[in-house]
């Protein structure tokens, strides 16, 4: 004995509708991310610079651990709340997933990086490339994949320059292919 109803017309094109509004507002709140994590990591490059090149101060790499410990509670409980409340799309799932190896990622070039005593610099814009225009190509928003192109030619860009200099390159690079498309995506009207 067959149960399923069958849909009218209408009943279809509503679940349709439904489906492409979830999946815009989903990838909309996806910018809460790129802000929180443009922000964090801007400052921290930032930061860094300042306090390596202008001060004595012998612990200047200490915004970066301690603004991305924040950054990681913070995600962490947004995207509790987030998946608590609605339903997850593929496209969110895939990307939360992606971004999760690729935080891994992160911590693990910058430990190995800093164990052989190398700034990390070149291989986290590298990766911050991959994620960005990965995510911008998923969600099919343009800045975005411009940002991780953007990304991905701060590393190269990044071969060629000192290396009291390479966390510059990445503050200015996190501003074009983090923050810029964070707040596209936020106010865009998709």
């Amino acid at each position: 004995m067959n149960t399923e109803k069958t849909l009218s017309p209408q009943e279809s094109l509503n679940i349709i509708a439904d489906t492409i509004a979830l999946t815009k507002e989903n990838i909309k709140e996806n910018s809460f991310c790129f802000l929180l994590w443009g922000w964090l990591l801007t400052i921290s490059s930032f930061s860094f610079f300042l306090l390596h090149q202008y001060t004595s101060f012998e612990y200047y790499f200490l915004p970066f651990p301690v603004l991305v410990a924040i950054g990681i509670i913070t995600t962490v409980v947004w995207y509790l709340k987030k998946t608590s409340s609605k339903t997850e799309t593929y496209g969110t799932f895939f990307l939360s997933r992606m971004w999760l190896v690729l935080g891994i990622c992160f911590i693990t070039v910058v430990f190995i990086n800093v164990s052989q005593k190398l700034p990390p610099f070149t291989y986290t814009l590298l990766i911050a490339g991959i994620g960005a225009l990965v995510s911008g190509l998923v969600m099919k928003f343009k800045p975005l994949s411009v940002g991780g192109i953007l990304f991905l030619c701060a590393a190269i860009t990044s071969i060629y320059i000192l290396d009291d200099y390479k966390v510059l390159l990445q503050g200015v690079a996190i501003i074009t292919g983090f923050l810029i498309p964070g707040y596209m995506l936020k106010y865009s009207n998709s």
